[in-house]
């Protein structure tokens, strides 16, 4: 059966609202915990697992942990960049983690808000580095930072992803979702806090989203649940006329090992203000689901979008009409 996931959010976070997804074919919910702990989202979660009950499911929750994702720190109001302008990244400017700093040589691309703002390295000052905007756009507080081609390496996990898998139970998660996956050792370490927790049973979802991750994933393959073929940072790391390839390529290779897979980012990203999608977009979810994968998933599109059970019915529907073409496809075989 395929999985139908939606990510919560303030559009989406009272009872009824999840009543109505969960009605038009939703699965389950992805939180995303690099805002968030699950504590700190009780009343979702509470409101989810209602909704479920009231349509005769339980539902699959996930948790997207932090992991070694970098991300801007707190400004006290959205900044505007503009193209040209030179900015400070570091002491006195921009807020990035100190293990960002040395790898902040001139000729280095940033990118930031999942590739939406794109600067360039000028000079390294040592506890801060001047750049200059390439592409402007409004920065907000705790956005994603991707260096392409740098070699720095953070920690698998956080002490807030190891709290979090810690209160993984009491919220009924059932799966970990591992963003910025590396190597299996990213995963080994994982899978060992899940048994120190407790919840050994828990799945691991493995996110593909740097090209170091697509370099090993035939041994990713086996040492997770589920791999996540995530678009939105993988497709920072290449051109991106390149994704669609590799999109095929890890669909491939999960295929021939027979290991599910989930497509995600930006499958519906016109009804985050529409309530019709593009063809583009149903034709990006019914392909996936003919190329096999096991799951599909919404994000911003649910969480924060004007049409979170539009969405839903669209994902379902859509994907629906791909199972019935397969069908009848392997029926005329």
């Amino acid at each position: 059966m395929l999985d139908l996931y939606g990510t919560i959010g303030p559009a989406c976070s009272d009872a009824e609202t999840l009543t109505a997804m969960f009605e038009a074919g939703m699965t389950g919910l992805r939180l995303n915990l690099s805002h968030v702990t699950l504590p700190h989202a009780a009343s979702q979660i509470f409101a989810m697992h209602e909704a479920a009950r009231r349509c005769g499911k339980r539902a699959q929750l996930l948790i997207d942990m932090q992991g070694p994702e970098l991300r801007i720190g707190a400004l006290p109001e959205p900044l505007i960049l503009e193209a040209g302008q030179e900015p400070i990244v570091g002491a006195g400017g921009l807020p990035v983690p100190s293990a960002v700093l040395p790898h902040l040589v001139p000729g280095q691309q940033m990118l930031l808000d999942d590739g939406k703002l794109l600067l360039e390295i000028l000079e390294n000052r040592g506890d801060s580095a001047r750049a200059r905007v390439l592409r402007g756009g409004v920065l907000q507080s705790r956005k994603s930072i991707a260096l392409p081609g740098s070699r720095l390496h953070p920690p698998t996990m956080t002490e807030l992803d190891k709290q979090n898998i810690s209160y993984a139970k009491q919220y009924g998660v059932t799966a970990v979702m591992q963003p910025f996956v590396r190597d299996r050792a990213d995963l080994d370490a994982v899978r060992q806090a899940l048994r120190d927790a407790g919840c050994g049973d828990i799945r691991l979802f493995a996110k593909i989203e740097n090209l170091e991750g697509v370099a090993n994933l035939e041994e990713l393959i086996p040492a997770c649940d589920e791999i996540v073929i995530a678009r939105g940072d993988l497709g920072n790391a290449m051109p991106l006329w390149e994704l669609p390839r590799v999109q095929k390529e890890i669909a491939a290779k999960c295929r021939a090992q027979g290991r599910a897979f989930m497509v995600v980012t930006q499958m519906l990203a016109s009804m985050e203000h529409s309530a019709v999608p593009t063809r583009a977009e149903v034709s990006d979810i019914f392909n996936a689901v003919c190329d096999g994968a096991a799951s599909v998933m919404v994000t911003g599109e649910t969480a924060v979008g004007d049409y979170p059970v539009e969405v839903i019915r669209y994902l379902a529907n859509t994907a629906a009409e791909a199972e019935a073409y397969l069908e009848s496809v392997s029926g005329k075989n």
